[in-house]
């Protein structure tokens, strides 16, 4: 395995640090924060210079919650959202390597988890409802709460769970600091990292103000090798570079004050991604040689990407008639602009050397916007023994998308390509609006807390595809129980139960008809789709370990119906009709005056149709989760703390070609580490280990088997005095790799027969990541 030198210099560092370790770690205790009284604000010097190892929180929420401060995370200097998520139970991701984008709870797609941001939906470029979590610094979060099982007063969107994202409070925070720092990545590129949050008071509230500006780049290398079939014939080979490069600004402002009897919350989130996407790529016919003898193909891809996400709220909290009334305004706007140009010059390999054939260039225009405004009345009071709330949820959505390609070609080696000038164009309009009341109940006896609910969503979705209008609506009634009975004050069992739902991804409601989609089969969208539904069940044990610790596990089910695939329309596709008109057209070429009656005329026999989504069948997914993190005071080693959880993760669903598990959905996934404190020296150092089983995806035309190397990231923090720390953190440092296997077919009746159209191996790897940051408390 590559090494490079500083790895290996950091793998002896910690080495001696650990045998350091084992002489001071009984020495001494750790330090506890200091606590802010009741009422008061955290002190941000307490999170940047921290005096002690910091583990998982107990939730004070009844439905199954997770969570986790960001001082849990922050000694591995997570960049994003999405490496904070690499050491949450149950998250998985199929993303490139150093990508950790759509964040996949229990192992199902990203569309089936609701992603929040304060409590509340954000839109995001994915087309089946997702939102990247890596476009969230890290530097702005608060806590995230992974919330298992849905209440009443929450979107239904959560099939496979939530994930609350929550931001720093003004409320919540007093000070403020400074952070600034560089990471050096595999192929010698240094990137910079800064920012700063402030918190005080200011007109007679408290005012926090934060922004981040973070350098991103990701060097990864790609080969393919395709066959025939498996096992068989050599068809090509492709080496690729793929460069991710580009920075990501962002900002935060919370406000909160008094006002008579209620308090006033106003926030705002802004986050820009500008960042360009290159990728070079040469094909050969032969497996090892990269000779000019053996040249297919060179292709050079550039995709610009620019990317903002703006989330405004504003929140009033007051007394009302008896009890506490809540008005929340909300408005998110996600815009996305992508200028993707693609060119590739191909040769002729039946000439020796191969002749050059032609060029090829495409270049697609992408833009989107994605605008929701939301409205949250709700009122909460005691109804004799219990707690009664009651609301409304109202979201209006409108997402429009404009795309537009130009395609152009030359077969003179001599000449450049003609101008990008001649493009079509698609656009397509989705406005989606709902109403969501709900009721629930919350209840104590004894040594058990529960609470009940009803929520009822009701959906009404308008769609505009190139002036093909059409639209649908639909209800759905979820009911919702969770209950928590306290074994003791160390011990606790939670269960919760509910109805959730996942609407249709865009692309399948606009009604447009793509050709060859799907190898050669075409695919119409049905703007009838109706969502998805589940029920689910989460029961879990928790037991507090000592003063810090905690370790859980917990068992889930989820029974879904009207499950959303791609089915078979029976209408040819064009690919179909095309060859049947060719060959009609060589039948009469070669018999002229024939007719139908003639013999040997040709009969219609397709081999690919037009598909569209439908809402067929059901499924269920199951797994077990465990988590523990723990200071090894027991031990005698009250400076070392423990972090372990893993998650077995399964599923079953039926398609045209059989049973399966749901796409995408990991075997397993799971992470340990420890942090070793040495309060002597004011430094700590710690290791973080990771790792995800394989996944499978199986669609029309293709199918594809994905594994994943491990994830190794080790870091070294000295801190200076009560205000400042530096901190060396390296991550990737097994060079991890990701590999898949590609099924190819033409068609479906060829994927059942399996009638290879071709089979290909494909492995992308890329290199160790380095970051040296310091933060400063002022």
């Amino acid at each position: 395995m590559k090494r490079s030198l500083l790895a290996i210099h950091l793998s002896r560092a910690l080495a001696g640090a650990l045998v350091i370790a084992g002489g001071h770690a009984m020495a001494q205790a750790p330090t506890p924060a200091p606590e802010a009284p009741d009422g008061a604000a955290r002190q941000l010097d307490t999170i940047v210079v921290q005096g002690q190892i910091t583990y998982r929180d107990r939730a004070d929420e009844i439905p199954p919650t997770l969570s986790y401060d960001l001082e849990y995370f922050q000694r591995f200097e997570p960049l994003t959202v999405g490496d904070m998520l690499k050491r949450v139970p149950s998250v998985a991701f199929v993303s490139d390597v150093l990508e950790y984008d759509g964040a996949q709870l229990r192992g199902l797609d990203p569309g089936y988890t609701q992603i929040l941001i304060n409590g509340k939906k954000v839109p995001g470029a994915g087309t089946d409802r997702s939102f990247f979590v890596d476009r969230i610094p890290a530097e702005l979060v608060e806590r995230i709460e992974i919330v298992r099982s849905p209440s009443a007063n929450r979107s239904g969107d959560a099939v496979a769970g939530a994930l609350n994202i929550v931001l720093r409070d003004a409320y919540e925070f007093d000070g403020g600091y400074a952070r600034v720092g560089a990471l050096r990545f595999d192929d010698g590129e240094v990137k910079p990292t800064y920012g700063a949050v402030g918190s005080g008071e200011v007109g007679g509230g408290r005012l926090l103000g934060g922004f981040n500006v973070q350098g991103r780049y990701n060097p990864k290398k790609k080969f393919s090798t395709r066959f025939e079939e498996p096992g068989g014939d050599f068809v090509d080979r492709e080496d690729q570079t793929d460069v991710r490069d580009g920075d990501d600004y962002s900002g935060n402002v919370s406000y909160t004050r008094d006002i008579g009897t209620g308090r006033l919350k106003l926030s705002g989130l802004y986050v820009l991604t500008d960042r360009t996407q290159t990728e070079n790529s040469i094909e050969y016919n032969d497996p090892e040689s990269s000779s000019r003898e053996n040249l297919l193909s060179v292709n050079e891809q550039i995709v610009d990407i620019d990317q903002t996400n703006l989330s405004l709220g504003a929140a009033y909290e007051f007394d009302m008639a008896g009890g506490r009334t809540d008005i929340d305004l909300g408005y998110a706007r996600f815009e996305d602009e992508t200028f993707d140009t693609e060119e590739e010059t191909s040769f002729d390999d039946d000439d020796s050397p191969p002749s050059f054939d032609e060029t090829e260039g495409a270049r697609v225009l992408t833009d989107t916007d994605d605008t929701e405004l939301s409205l949250k009345l709700a009122h909460e009071r005691a109804v004799g023994a219990l707690d009664m709330e009651f609301g409304v949820d109202v979201l209006s959505k409108q997402r429009d998308t404009d795309l537009r390609v130009s395609e152009v070609d030359i077969d003179d080696e001599d000449l450049p390509l003609p101008p990008y000038s001649d493009f079509d164009r698609n656009t397509s309009a989705i406005d989606e609006r709902r109403v969501d009341p709900y009721l629930m109940f919350t209840g104590a006896g004894g040594s058990v807390e529960w609470q009940a609910g009803l929520r009822y969503e009701m959906t009404r979705v308008d769609v505009d595809a190139d002036g093909d209008k059409q639209d649908n609506d639909y209800s759905v009634l979820l009911p919702s129980a969770s209950l928590r009975w306290n074994l003791s004050d160390d011990d606790r069992i939670s269960v919760g139960v509910g109805r959730t739902v996942r609407r249709p991804n865009f692309d399948f409601i606009l009604p447009l008809l793509l050709e060859e989609e799907y190898g050669d089969n075409d695919f119409a969208g049905n703007p009838q789709l109706d969502p998805e539904t589940s029920w689910g069940l989460d029961l879990g044990f928790e037991r507090r370990l000592g003063r810090q610790g905690i370790v859980g596990v917990n068992l889930f089910y989820r029974d879904i119906t009207d499950l959303i695939e791609v089915v078979n329309t029976g209408a040819p596709s064009a690919t179909a009709l095309g060859d049947y008109e060719d060959e009609v057209e060589e039948f009469l070429d070669d018999n002229p005056g024939a007719d139908e009656n003639t013999p040997g005329y040709p009969v219609f026999d397709p081999q690919s149709f037009v598909y569209t989504a439908a809402n067929v069948g059901d499924g269920y997914v199951y797994g077990i989760e465990f988590d523990a993190s723990t200071p090894l005071t027991a031990l005698g080693l009250p400076n070392t703390g423990v972090f372990v959880n893993y998650s077995w993760l399964d599923s079953s669903v039926d398609d045209e070609f059989g049973e399966r598990r749901f796409n995408n959905q990991a075997r397993y996934v799971y992470n340990l580490g420890f942090i070793q404190d040495l309060p002597e020296w004011n430094a700590s150092f710690g290791a973080s280990y990771r790792k995800q089983g394989d996944a499978e995806l199986r669609v029309l035309a293709e199918e594809v088997r994905t594994s994943y190397g491990a994830d190794l990231e080790v870091f070294i923090e000295k801190r200076f005095g009560e205000n400042l720390s530096v901190r060396l953190t390296g991550s990737n440092l097994l060079d991890a790799s990701k590999d898949e296997l590609f099924d190819k077919f033409d068609n479906g009746i060829d994927q059942l027969d399996r009638d290879y159209d071709e089979f290909e191996m494909e492995t992308e790897s890329a290199g160790p990541v380095y970051q040296l940051i310091a933060r400063y408390s002022f």
